[in-house]
């Protein structure tokens, strides 16, 4: 029996340690930062008045439909705004106001696939 007990644990182990191997070679690593890297959008875009002039200087929010938090950019010299790391997984809100007068409120929607969408606002002054 003495003899038999060794080469069955050795065997036992074996089978165990070759058992882990296969699972662990079974999954590939994924680090958070790789997930949010796939996973961002950025949504662009110009402020524009009634005569499709830059209009600098307005406010553009951002509204995020999971957590309601509103992010806002105050627009450049050319009218362009930019927000990025954005979840796809989100629908979002975003317009613009400019001197008590406020544009179209447009969605981004998380079924819109485009990891870059373009809008562009209109403020008629």
């Amino acid at each position: 029996m003495k003899r038999l007990a060794k080469p069955m644990q050795f065997a036992r182990k074996a089978a165990v340690l070759l058992g882990s191997l296969c699972l662990t070679a079974s999954f590939t690593v994924v680090t958070p930062h790789v997930l949010a890297q796939a996973a961002m959008r950025t949504v662009q875009g110009r402020i524009l008045d009634g005569s499709g002039a830059a209009l600098k200087g307005a406010t553009v929010y951002l509204k995020d439909g999971h957590s309601l938090a509103v992010r806002s950019y105050i627009a450049a010299d050319d009218g362009g705004y930019r927000f990025g790391q954005l979840s796809q997984n989100t629908d979002y809100q975003v317009w613009a106001e400019s001197d008590g007068k406020k544009s179209a409120v447009k969605t981004i929607s998380s079924f819109d696939s485009k990891a870059q969408v373009t809008i562009d606002l209109k403020i008629d002054k």
